[in-house]
């Protein structure tokens, strides 16, 4: 057939069908009928259909060749893959295919055997995992989708119905839009399928059948069902996502991510950028989140509301964080979300304006409305009273997000040009019996708790971080900056409350005692810091003629 340079279309004659997941087949193989499609098939999908009463040929019948080896080798052969190579435009090609009785496949429809299915509780031996690699299945795929200008490839049921539907609006033709889009999704299934199988093999501690195991053991994957497709599969793409995500946790040489398209974005961090959101199999996070009013989240949106989310689900008590630009304006805790945020707020009202508000409880009444108050971008909670949802929706632009706890994964992942960074989360959360009192005089019982909260707040404070508290209350915060003693100049600059009488956290240790002396002319008591300078003897005695009580918590919380 001519193609039709205007749609591309090409008329669908002949399919070759082969599935190991027969969901749907048969409907779609009567729908195909309907259209005057030739159907072959093989092994199990031809006896279904046939036992459904539609009409097909069997592969063997194509290529002259039974299937053998136990169906290893049915469809690699030149009748098959000739009929889904040649371009149809190419003389040369027809001339082949005229000299050697090949007939031109116009559709594969193909999903793979169960590799994923079969290693998804990690019970299976080193044969049963072997026996259920594709081989046949990928090589039509990727013939039909290399060939994809003249040919369809359908790997997925949840493509059955729209080709189907676009196949009778079109008097059975598909137009390249549809067979490039179809192409795509062949590259990505064979891709993941692929990549799951060389995944598992590698670092799966399997029964090699010489009384030797190797490799490293993890459960394998999901289901079969729509890996690597847009839409369909979530559960066994989530299943083997987390899987794979499991394995990286040991940093293991070689690894993979799995990554599903949710959403695309307007735009990315700035508005000449491109950007999207992917899901990575958690089942718990900021991607995870269900939108329950106002507009589409944005780029900046999502990674503003994680960092605030992040902050108070470290928090046991009930506490609100204001955040603007990933560093926080105000964190606070409260008997009731409304003391919380107010309390928040008062840190810093002005850069609250536009921000990001986040809690680690449900939402109620009086909440709602001290949010509405002032202008706010997002608010982000684990839940919502109804009429504290009704009272945030009257604001039309205000995004109202829903956050279920659960697995947001275990590992942190940051691209540099050229790589990837890899590190386990933080979720270190300090104790009180892990404080080493280091001054002349310990800090009181209010010290320690605002020193272990000020300390909580500082890990989410981009470095060199100082922040400035009392208990369950930030005063003043100096985020980002290159000196330390800058950020606390800044953060004692940007208070509205009184800083006399606070404590102070520092990111990291104070390098000379010009941070302190500069802190103790603001009034602080007590410091709380990470300890380990080659002069800690010199800031330890700046704090003591300061009547100030340090104590050193062994860790740091850099954060870039």
């Amino acid at each position: 057939m001519t193609e039709n340079h205007e749609t591309g279309l090409r008329k669908i004659r002949r399919a070759l069908i082969s599935v190991s997941d027969k969901t749907g087949v048969v409907d779609f193989a009567r729908q195909l009928k309907e259209l005057g499609v030739d159907i072959i098939s093989t092994g199990g999908t031809a006896t279904a259909l046939r036992d459904a009463g539609i009409e097909v040929r069997d592969v063997s019948d194509v290529t002259g060749f039974p299937e053998m080896m136990d169906g290893r080798v049915k469809t690699l052969h030149p009748k098959i893959h000739g009929g889904l190579l040649a371009v149809r435009a190419n003389p040369d090609h027809q001339s082949a295919m005229n000299a050697h009785g090949i007939d031109p496949i116009d559709m594969v429809v193909v999903n793979l055997y169960p590799f994923e299915q079969t290693i998804m509780y990690g019970g299976a031996t080193l044969e049963e995992a072997v026996e259920q690699i594709d081989i046949g299945g990928p090589a039509m795929i990727r013939s039909a989708a290399k060939n994809w200008n003249d040919v369809a490839v359908i790997v997925s049921s949840d493509f059955y119905q729209p080709i189907a539907a676009e196949l009778k609006r079109q008097d059975g033709s598909l137009t390249k839009t549809t067979r490039l889009k179809l192409a795509r999704q062949a590259f990505s299934r064979t891709a993941s399928y692929d990549m799951i199988i060389s995944s598992h093999l590698t670092n799966s501690l399997l029964d090699v059948g010489d009384g030797t195991r190797e490799g490293r053991s993890f459960g394998g994957g999901g289901g079969f069902g729509g890996i690597g497709t847009e839409t369909g599969g979530g559960l066994a793409f989530r299943e083997m996502a987390k899987r794979m995500s499991q394995q990286m946790k040991g940093l293991i040489e070689r690894g993979a991510l799995m990554l599903q398209k949710k959403s695309d974005l307007r735009y990315g961090e700035n508005p000449h950028q491109k950007a999207a959101l992917y899901d990575l199999g958690s089942e718990g996070g900021l991607a995870n989140s269900e939108l329950l009013a106002g507009k589409e989240m944005s780029f900046n949106n999502y990674v503003d509301a994680d960092a605030a989310w992040q902050l108070v689900s470290d928090f046991d008590d009930l506490a609100c964080a204001i955040i603007k630009h990933t560093n926080p304006a105000g964190i606070a805790l409260g008997a009731a979300p409304e003391e919380a945020y107010r309390r928040a707020l008062a840190t810093d009202p002005t850069s609250a304006f536009g921000g990001i508000v986040a809690f680690n409880r449900p939402v109620d009444e009086a909440a709602a409305r001290a949010v509405i108050e002032i202008f706010t971008e997002v608010v982000v909670a684990p839940g919502y009273d109804p009429p504290a949802l009704e009272i945030l929706r009257s604001k039309k632009n205000l995004r109202v997000l829903k956050v279920a706890a659960g697995f947001a994964g275990d590992l942190e992942y940051r691209q540099i040009s050229g790589g990837m960074l890899v590190q386990s989360r933080d979720t270190h959360k300090l104790k009180r019996e892990d404080l080493k009192v280091v001054s002349q005089r310990s800090p009181s019982e209010d010290e320690l708790r605002a020193l272990l909260f000020a300390w909580t707040v500082c890990k989410h404070t981009k470095s060199n971080a100082i922040v400035y508290a009392r208990e369950g209350q930030t005063v003043g915060v100096g985020a980002g900056q290159m000196s330390r003693v800058d950020s606390v100049k800044i953060g004692a600059m940007r208070a509205q409350l009184p800083i006399a009488g606070t404590v102070l956290a520092s990111d990291a240790f104070f390098p000379f005692r010009d941070g302190l002396d500069e802190a103790a002319g603001f009034g602080i008591t007590a410091v709380i810091q990470p300890g380990g300078s080659m002069r800690d003897a010199e800031v330890i005695a700046a704090a003591d003629e300061h009547g100030l009580a340090m104590v050193f918590s062994g860790v740091r919380h850099f954060k870039h």
